[in-house]
């Protein structure tokens, strides 16, 4: 089985319910802070190629924007969910096309044909460099120049803190993994059940795979200080809620933040 086949059915399957509550529940600050770098250099009425839709959040946040997206997963249990929460939201005529493909052939969408692409989620269920490349390359060419790139990597550390917190006493029975996980990143649906087999990246490696094809605008550890803590919140005020996102997005950006987050963000733009 593929990674693609593999991914596709984890999240028509088992990884389905936790999906649609992920961002909202249990990610705000990544969520909130995704959205807001989104917003800022995506302009109204733009037309998104979104590569691993999830379950929608991204796209009708860009649809209330008037953009017109492509929507693109590898699970049509979830694209079926995006459809369904755009159609809701009375977005039907913002989806520009709805296509059942990898983030490594995006064989439908047109050569330089949208303002910005979204990887925000792909690129940590390809295992093989190759493939992540592929991935890239994809999204670039289909990005107008001048197009930005959006895309999401898993930090390799929060498994250890996670696993310390949870299962402290498994260090030893987990050592063999753990040693090869340091050495590849790579994880499996015994290891990291809620993401199945994937891979977890670096600071270094991730700036890399985008080095040679787009001029970097931000790389961003997108919860910084609150990622073990970010369901706290969508317990305060909105004004609240500004002042923090601020913070996380000041110190997001340091190798302190960085080290800190679950996730990374790197915003491209294509220049040639």
């Amino acid at each position: 089985m593929t990674d693609a086949e593999f991914t596709g059915q984890h999240y028509s399957q088992s990884a389905f319910k936790y999906e649609t509550r992920r961002l909202t529940d249990l990610a705000p600050v990544e969520f909130s802070i995704t959205k807001r770098l989104l917003d800022r250099w995506i302009p109204q009425g733009a037309t998104i190629a979104e590569i691993g839709v999830g379950v929608g959040h991204y796209s009708a946040h860009l649809a209330a924007r008037g953009c017109r997206i492509h929507l693109v997963d590898v699970s049509q249990r979830l694209l079926d969910a995006a459809v369904a929460r755009l159609r809701g939201a009375g977005f039907t005529t913002q989806v520009a096309s709805v296509n059942l493909l990898s983030a490594t052939d995006l064989s439908t969408l047109r050569d330089s044909s949208c303002d910005a692409a979204l990887l925000l989620g792909p690129l940590y269920h390809l295992r093989e460099l190759a493939d992540r490349r592929r991935a890239v390359r994809e999204a670039v060419r289909v990005l107008k120049h001048g197009g930005l790139l959006y895309a999401a990597g898993i930090n390799r550390l929060p498994y250890f803190r996670d696993l310390f917190r949870e299962s402290p006493r498994e260090a030893i029975a987990r050592r063999e993994f753990h040693e090869q996980f340091l050495r590849d990143g790579g994880v499996d649906p015994e290891h990291a059940p809620p993401l199945g087999f994937g891979h977890l990246t670096t600071v270094a490696e991730f700036r890399e795979l985008f080095a040679e094809l787009l001029e970097p605008a931000v790389f961003l550890g997108v919860e910084s200080f609150t990622a073990a803590w970010q369901p706290t919140l969508n317990e305060l005020p909105a004004d609240e809620v500004e002042a923090w996102l601020d913070l996380v997005e000041k110190t997001g950006a340091t190798p302190e933040g960085l080290g800190a987050s679950d996730h990374f963000l790197y915003v491209g733009r294509k220049v040639s």
